[in-house]
């Protein structure tokens, strides 16, 4: 399957969304997205962990050090209260960005 680039803007809202099953490490992340998404996304470190150093930054996350099940040290990351009102914020945007597109793609194959 091709690899699909992101949409601008639509990496928070997966990360804060996904953050949503519970407290994850990064590879952790992006392994679920990825298999959620048959391979279809992939979030790549370079993207990844600087986005979310800058969530934390936002307050949208927080994290902490602890044992991955491989008994690693790793910094996992959680949903904060105003990672949630971003998500509901993000995924309100998300869903008009969507019904827009759909109308473009419907009359352009009237």
């Amino acid at each position: 399957m091709p690899k699909m680039d992101l949409l601008q803007g639509t990496l928070d809202m997966l990360v804060l969304q996904t953050l949503l099953r519970g407290p994850m490490h990064g590879f952790a992340i992006a392994r679920w997205v990825r298999d959620t998404t048959n391979d279809a996304l992939q979030l790549e470190e370079g993207t990844l962990y600087p986005a979310l150093y800058r969530m934390e930054r936002k307050g949208w996350i927080s994290s902490r050090w602890q044992k991955t099940e491989n008994n690693r040290r790793a910094r996992y990351y959680s949903l904060t209260g105003e990672g949630r009102k971003q998500l509901a914020i993000e995924s309100d945007s998300w869903q008009n960005m969507s019904r827009a597109i759909g109308r473009i793609m419907r009359a352009a194959q009237s």
